[in-house]
Parts: structure tokens; sequence; C-alpha cells
């Protein structure tokens, strides 16, 4: 019944998603190769948080 005052995790997701995108694109522009990588795992980790969503979600 109040499912459309529900927040989407997957929109959340996605743009915490794109932040860690763009700052990996910018500790790599300022050389900075260690947080580049560290930033970049967090990114595929939150990638993988989506896709398990998204499966769930299409189960359904």
């Amino acid at each position: 019944m109040f499912s459309i005052f529900k927040k989407d995790p997957i929109k959340k997701l996605n743009k915490t998603y794109e932040t860690k995108l763009e700052q990996a694109m910018l500790a790599q522009r300022n050389g900075n190769i260690r947080a580049y990588s560290m930033i970049t795992a967090e990114a595929e980790k939150i990638a993988d948080e989506i896709k398990i969503l998204e499966d769930a979600k299409s189960a359904q």
C-alpha cells in the first residue's frame, strides 16, 4: 500500500557508484594509482550489490 513512498535502494547505489567512479578518475588523473585502485574496488563491490538487487527485483 505504501510502496510508493519507499525509496529505491538501487537508485541510491547507482548514485554512490557514479560518485566512486568519478573519485577514482580524479585520483588517477592526479597520479594516485593506489587510491584509484582502492576506490575502483569499492565501486565494483557497489556494482555487485546493484546487480544482486536488480536480479532479486526481476525475480519478483
